[in-house]
């Protein structure tokens, strides 16, 4: 096995030295490898159990506050609290999938939905009812954290945000399993209609948990480990061609500061190329680091900050402010709003990879933008006036349709993808771990606050906020934030590091396309990321 020596930190150099980037090549037509594809798939299905968890509670804390006379801080507290639990498990995710792995760190995240599912449903007081959802809060942020990695390291290049994008789409599909869950068993005795909506997800959970022993573990992570044999077969069956799980080997190795002449199976990385993760992420980051740290971390703050949460886990609240009365109704159409939000997350995942990520993302937030304001204006003709108005009722509906519409196909699904592809292979756990703090802290102030807020200043001016908090996320997304579409992990480097001027290192690359025999020089574009 032949002597080789890291850079200072681990991570690939990108510094002052002329290194060779590839060219950028914009994809065609993606291809669909099956088993990355089945991978992806079992991976991003423990994310159908996050949106039940995350939706479910729209309609039970209705049963709940009538069978358990909580007060609405209590609901306020219930239904934000998961988000603060996540956090607390994203930050311990981040570290145990490096320790033992991204898949088992994946299916002990479906074994506590399972735990948290029947604790929840077997409650008898506010208390268990809290413990069931710590539970749940730790499954959902290890499966925030660790499932989005899994799948942009398995996925190849042409097919990236394809599949990291199911993430998305099945937290749209868990949301509108439990809108319709709430629908169906709000028929039943209020005593048990809310126990039997958080109860029945201990059902899929379990199926889900022993379905992901099936995946590969991820190639990055074993090539981080040195399992170099291990690692090749799973690229063989991953990669669209012989060729290209050779070209991903080596620009794993590369990555990893191992020799892309090693043919060893099994090589000892080192020690340093595991350790100081978090001094190189959040206390002595270089530029190109603090460039993606702020892209990511920014994409999932505003992805909340804008109000989703507050749709998502409070629809009846606002249809009931629009002008609906009965329960049913309420719960019918947020029902058609988890529908809505379902099909349009899933148009996204085709679009990714063809349009690009920035201008889903500009677009999306517009759209995000001009909603907010929309429904904000037609909730304070409602509340003007002393008839009901069915025509504001309706443009209330269309509305909030309008808005995750435009949510799902651009700031609902990117933020997972853009954060998981970013990073180098020595921080990409951390860093997607970083995001996801953003995420859960912002969601969680969302989801606790709303009740308080819209009783302090009027619903209609809660979303007048949201707007403005959505239009400063247009600008910041617009001034920093660079095209990765067709980008493999590993060549990610070469666009952060100059913050607003990555543009111009963006148009060098297509200007130098086919110098040096398909690769282009670049000098101090990173600055001095090593």
């Amino acid at each position: 096995m032949a002597d080789w020596r890291p850079g200072k930190d681990g991570v690939s150099s990108m510094g002052r030295t002329h290194l060779p980037v590839p060219a950028f090549n914009p994809p065609g037509k993606p291809k669909r490898n099956k088993y990355a594809l089945a991978s992806s798939f079992l991976a991003s299905t423990t994310f159908i159990l996050v949106g039940y968890d995350i939706g479910v509670m729209s309609g039970a804390i209705i049963y709940i506050q009538k069978d358990l006379h909580i007060s609405d801080v209590q609901k306020e507290v219930l239904v934000g609290i998961l988000n603060f639990y996540a956090l607390l498990a994203a930050a311990v995710a981040a570290r145990t999938s490096d320790w033992l792995g991204r898949r088992y760190n994946i299916v002990f995240a479906g074994a506590l939905f399972f735990a948290s599912a029947l604790l929840m449903g077997f409650a008898t007081n506010y208390a268990f009812l809290m413990v069931g959802r710590f539970v749940a809060g730790v499954a959902l942020g290890y499966a925030l954290t660790v499932a989005p990695v899994y799948t942009a390291e398995v996925a190849p290049t042409s097919s990236r945000g394809f599949l990291t994008s199911f993430a998305e789409v099945f937290i749209n599909f868990g949301i509108l399993l439990s809108y319709v869950s709430n629908y169906a068993f709000a028929k039943l005795p209020t005593n048990l209609g809310w126990r039997f909506m958080l109860g029945i997800a201990a059902v899929p959970s379990l199926f889900l948990a022993v379905g992901i022993l099936a995946m590969p573990e991820s190639p990055r992570w074993l090539v981080m480990h040195g399992r170099l044999g291990e690692a090749k077969q799973v690229l063989n069956q991953i990669s669209n061609s012989p060729e290209e799980s050779k070209l991903r080997l080596s620009e794993i190795k590369k990555a990893a500061s191992i020799p892309e002449n090693c043919e060893d199976n099994v090589v000892s990385v080192p020690k340093q190329q595991r350790e100081g993760v978090w001094r190189d992420l959040l206390f002595h980051p270089t530029p190109t680091v603090r460039h993606m740290l702020m892209c990511a971390m920014g994409l999932h703050f505003f992805q909340q900050a804008s109000g989703m949460d507050a749709v998502v886990l409070y629809s009846p609240e606002i249809f009931g402010k629009a002008g609906i009365k009965k329960d049913t109704d309420k719960l019918l159409a947020t029902m058609v709003v988890g529908f809505t939000k379902m099909v349009f997350v899933f148009v996204a995942t085709f679009l990714l990879d063809k349009i690009g990520r920035r201008p889903l993302l500009l677009s999306s937030m517009v759209g995000v933008i001009l909603s907010s304001l929309s429904l904000g204006i037609w909730l304070t003709i409602i509340e003007h006036s002393d008839d009901k108005l069915d025509w504001a009722l309706a443009l209330c509906i269309a509305t909030v349709l309008a808005y995750v519409a435009f949510f799902s196909i651009g700031i609902g699904p990117i933020p997972l993808v853009y954060g998981s592809e970013i990073f180098p292979l020595k921080l990409r756990a951390q860093g997607c771990s970083m995001g996801v703090v953003a995420n859960q802290v912002t969601s969680g102030l969302v989801s606790v606050t709303f009740i308080s807020l819209y009783k302090a200043i009027s619903i209609q001016r809660v979303f007048f906020l949201y707007a403005g908090v959505a239009s400063v996320g247009w600008v910041f997304f617009y001034t920093l934030y660079p095209e990765t579409r067709g980008r493999t992990l590993e060549e990610m480097e070469s666009l952060f590091g100059n913050f607003f001027k990555w543009r111009s290192t963006a148009r060098a690359l297509k200007e130098n396309k086919g110098e040096s025999n398909g690769e282009v020089q670049l000098g101090n574009t990173t600055n001095d990321q090593s």
